[in-house]
C-alpha cells in the first residue's frame, strides 16, 4: 500500500503551516535563521530526471533523514491535519 499522506518538515517553534501559510511560514523561518527548504533541498536526493512520485519518496526520505539526525532537536515531520483547528 502506498501512503499518500503529504508531510513537510518545520521547527517545533514554527507557529505557520507550511501548507497553509506558506509564505508567513517560510518568513519565519528564515528570520530564525533555519533556511529549513535550503536543508532540505540539500539533504535530498533528488532530480530532474526522476517522476514525480520519485521525487516526492526522495523529499519524504530526506525527511526522515533529517528528523532521525536531529541533533538540535528543533525539526518535526507535519502533516495537514496537524494544523486542522479542534472544537
Amino acid at each position: 500500500m502506498v501512503d499518500t499522506e503529504e508531510y513537510m518538515l518545520t521547527t517545533i517553534d514554527n507557529p505557520f503551516s507550511p501548507f497553509t501559510q506558506w509564505d508567513e511560514w517560510r518568513a519565519w523561518d528564515e528570520d530564525a535563521g533555519y533556511y529549513t527548504p535550503a536543508y532540505l533541498a540539500r539533504i535530498a536526493k533528488s532530480s530532474d530526471e526522476l517522476s514525480d512520485v520519485d521525487q516526492g519518496i526522495a523529499i519524504d526520505n530526506a525527511i526522515d533523514e533529517i528528523i532521525k539526525e536531529n541533533l538540535l532537536d528543533v525539526y518535526r515531520k507535519v502533516t495537514k491535519s496537524d494544523y486542522a483547528v479542534k472544537n
